[in-house]
């Protein structure tokens, strides 16, 4: 009797995803190397060295990446907002009371704040040195929250009460004066959680029914 054995042979997508795998975690690696020498020795004083020790590969791995170390950062902070505007989004119910959102927003805001101090000061200090790049990146990172912000604010909930929709104007003046506040603080050595309901009120205020 004569043994069939039958051989799967690999889709050639499955190494390719392998591969997208593989280079989305030596990405991750990177920007977390990057965001632990922040925290150690800040922006300037961080070299691809420390980047790459840090996130246990060489500086190949880095350079099939990031084109150098201002690339990376803009990348980590980017990434670093996109999940910000995502924690905040699942955190708002938008079947809540508007004012109970703003809270609830605020609230999340903060504490994404606090769980990446040297970031956050990071965007005072070092982002302005980046040129062109800053530029584009402070562009990019405004629109992304002005359309969270609207996003929230355009339901039944926010129209009731004649606080929405939110115009493009009002949204940035909120985001900017929470991330000066937010900078201004922590560069003082300062807890963000400590002007929480000041940050409510006002942005409840800045927000609130319009005539």
């Amino acid at each position: 009797m004569t043994t069939v054995t039958t051989v799967r042979r690999r889709r050639p997508e499955d190494g390719t995803a392998t591969a997208r795998d593989s280079a989305g975690g030596f990405r991750r690696r990177l920007l977390d190397g990057l965001a632990a020498s922040i925290a150690d020795k800040g922006y300037q004083n961080t070299t691809i060295a420390d980047v790459v020790r840090r996130a246990r590969t060489s500086r190949r791995t880095f350079y099939e990446h990031f084109s150098g170390k201002d690339e990376c950062f803009v990348a980590l902070l980017t990434d670093v907002n996109t999940e910000t505007i995502r924690q905040i989004s699942a955190a708002v119910d938008q079947t809540a009371p508007w004012t109970s959102q703003v809270r609830q927003a605020i609230e999340t805001w903060i504490a994404c704040a606090e769980s990446q101090p040297t970031i956050m000061v990071s965007w005072i200090r070092d982002v302005p040195s980046l040129g062109d790049a800053a530029r584009r990146l402070h562009r990019d990172v405004v629109e992304a929250f002005v359309v969270m912000i609207q996003t929230i604010c355009d339901t039944e909930e926010w129209r009731a009460a004649g606080a929405g929709p939110v115009p493009r104007q009002l949204a940035i003046m909120l985001l900017g004066g929470l991330r000066l506040l937010t900078g201004t603080t922590l560069e003082d050595g300062g807890r963000i959680s400590d002007f929480t309901e000041t940050a409510v009120e006002a942005s409840i205020a800045l927000l609130g029914p319009r005539a």
